[in-house]
């Protein structure tokens, strides 16, 4: 019996290779690539470099074509009605930073969303809500403004709204980075829309304003000056993500630092300035920074603000790259 194995040609060196364009030729039909030739995009560099350059989304614009898409696109035939936040850089797709993905949402009034689940871990900053709520793993829980709503990758998830106004918020996802590794798995729900089998106000999967308000009054500032009073919302369920939320006081500058972690920042409360290298954002309430890796930023307030920063230095610590310094 003949064993199915793949074999491969082999050359015997037989001195027909004589010039390194011979050699070439042989490392092409064997599908191998010569470690020592010159490439356009090297294999090692001397310190991060990214193809991802430094943004800033104005909520309200955002939330003005949200508005607008409110009467063109149903829930029930898109699933989501978002839209992504695309780095502004040629030839990207549609991810926010290397690793993670952001978009802003709107749902109406009396609509609800089909659930479904996905291997990537999201979340959601509620911006502008009230009455509007998340079903994840059938646990009904609110979605109101200020909250932070959490669903881990594999959980079905879905979302409704009971109020009398439009509720707007941004998601994250690590969706790049499940591309990159390509465990992605989707799954639309049998039913539609998943069963409710528990209501609940206080859940895992929420971390309301108010828990993070009184949070944030426990806590000191960074004593090195690289951030104000923040907390960690723990996230057990979504290993790859980090999520914190800080408080600014109005004049106050964070020292200029730099990391390996992408970090995209979202504006809870508040006015203020981040610079980003050698760009300036002036930002409100709503808007979204991104913090490509090893980009220097500093963010000033100019009236009390709260930031929430979604960023994958969990992954970059796991992995053991992870690696920051002031600048």
């Amino acid at each position: 019996m003949m064993n199915n194995v793949v074999t491969q040609d082999r050359a015997v060196h037989d001195g027909s290779i004589t010039s390194l364009d011979d050699l070439y030729r042989e490392a092409e039909r064997l599908q191998v690539t010569p470690g020592w030739i010159s490439r356009d995009r090297p294999i090692f560099w001397k310190e991060p470099r990214t193809d991802f350059v430094p943004a800033h989304w104005h909520y309200q614009h955002v939330r003005s074509a949200l508005a607008s898409a409110g009467n063109l696109i149903d829930v029930a035939l898109a699933e989501r009605r978002n839209l992504i936040l695309r780095n502004p850089f040629p030839a990207n797709n549609f991810a926010t930073v290397r690793t993670l993905v952001c978009a802003y949402q709107m749902i109406l009034p009396g609509e609800v969303a089909p659930s479904h689940r996905h291997s990537a871990h999201a979340l959601r900053v509620i911006l502008d809500a009230k009455r509007s709520y998340s079903v994840v793993n059938g646990e009904k829980t609110p979605m109101e403004s200020g909250d932070v709503i959490l669903t881990p990758g594999g959980y079905w998830h879905g979302h409704g709204h009971e109020g009398s106004e439009p509720a707007y918020w941004l998601d994250g996802l690590d969706i790049p980075s499940v591309h990159l590794m390509e465990p992605m798995f989707y799954e639309e729900h049998p039913e539609k829309y998943e069963k409710i089998a528990s209501v609940a106000a206080s859940s895992r999967f929420r971390y309301s304003r108010d828990l993070i308000l009184t949070e944030l009054d426990k806590t000191a500032a960074d004593s090195e000056g690289a951030h104000g009073p923040r907390i960690t919302l723990e996230a057990p369920d979504m290993p790859m993500v980090g999520l914190t939320v800080e408080r600014l006081n109005s004049g106050q500058l964070t020292r200029r630092q730099r990391s390996t972690a992408n970090r995209i920042f979202v504006v809870m409360e508040g006015t203020g300035t981040t610079r980003v290298g050698d760009s300036v954002f002036a930002w409100q309430r709503g808007d979204t920074i991104v913090v490509p890796t090893w980009s220097a930023f500093s963010h000033e307030a100019s009236s009390d603000a709260q930031l929430f920063c979604l960023s994958d230095e969990p992954l970059m610590r796991a992995f053991r790259y992870y690696r920051s310094e002031f600048v």
